[in-house]
């Protein structure tokens, strides 16, 4: 895990106007966050509308994303779903070259019980060919993995993580405070990624990352030292646009601040919709206003 240490990103898809996948601005995006400093490059989670993208197009953009990056960062792949025999076949019929790690979501829909979420994890741990970092993420998935159930599955060997973008403090905390210390806690919460690390998390796998790698990285790389007063700086500093990035839903914020800084079209799939006129315009103010770029 040391290599996943500090700031993932969860890239998004950038899309031309007519909504086909732009490899073109995959290149520039990922080079954009390589030189902002960032730790680690996610690819196929949500906030890359992978729910819209068709199994060819995974493949082409993860391709791309590989080809961009050129061995430079670690990559984490996004496989998941609420099928669970379904997404071991995805793992067993995916190619694994330059992927270290598999970032998988608990599964959505069906509402599983805590049994029903330890037995999903152990069997895809007992089969993955990398290791795990599991996602807890109930606004999406309708269900909430524990605290309990969370530091049951930090016991298999090929469960190294979690991402937790729950938004209770309280669990997050049980978890850093019992967990083995061979597991690892990231932050899903843009928004709570600093009183996170300082309560022991790992890091993060964010959003906004991708838009302001330099201030966002130079935040969570003060927290981890230890820095607090150059760490809360840098989050007030990003706090305003980070409350803009999700006022109109996840990617479509964060495709419109990488719009402003001309790396790709803020273009969504539907049932998604691209941010509105109004949310560019304060966000590009805000942006201004905090020199982000």
């Amino acid at each position: 895990m040391n290599k996943l240490k500090g700031t993932g990103v969860a890239l998004v898809t950038p899309f031309r106007s007519d909504r086909r996948v732009d490899f073109t601005a995959i290149n520039k995006l990922v080079k954009h966050c390589i030189d902002g400093g960032i730790n680690y490059l996610v690819a196929m989670g949500t906030t890359g509308e992978s729910a819209t993208l068709t199994s060819d197009e995974k493949t082409a953009v993860l391709e791309s994303i590989k080809e961009a990056n050129s061995g430079q960062l670690p990559i984490v792949l996004g496989i998941g779903g609420n099928d669970t025999v379904e997404v071991q076949r995805q793992m067993r019929n995916q190619d694994f070259d330059g992927i270290d790690a598999i970032l998988s979501v608990s599964p959505y829909y069906n509402k599983p019980t805590q049994e029903g979420i330890l037995g999903h994890y152990r069997y895809l741990a007992d089969h993955a060919p990398k290791p795990i970092i599991m996602y807890n993420v109930p606004g999406r998935t309708a269900s909430n993995m524990s605290a309990e159930t969370t530091l049951q599955l930090a016991e298999h060997e090929n469960i190294v993580a979690i991402k937790e973008a729950g938004g209770d403090l309280n669990q997050i905390m049980e978890i850093l405070r019992y967990k083995p210390r061979s597991f690892e806690v990231i932050s899903g919460d843009d928004g709570l990624t600093l009183p996170i690390i300082a309560a022991g998390g790992f890091g993060v796998i964010s959003v906004i990352g991708q838009a302001f790698p330099t201030p966002f990285t130079k935040m969570v790389n003060a927290a981890l030292k230890g820095s607090l007063k150059k760490a809360q700086k840098e989050h007030y500093r990003l706090w305003e646009t980070t409350g803009l990035l999700y006022e109109e839903g996840n990617p479509a914020g964060v495709k419109l601040a990488l719009e402003i800084q001309g790396i790709m079209e803020s273009q969504v799939r539907m049932p998604l919709v691209s941010g509105s006129p109004d949310l560019k315009s304060r966000l590009t103010t805000a942006i201004k206003l905090a020199e982000l770029v």
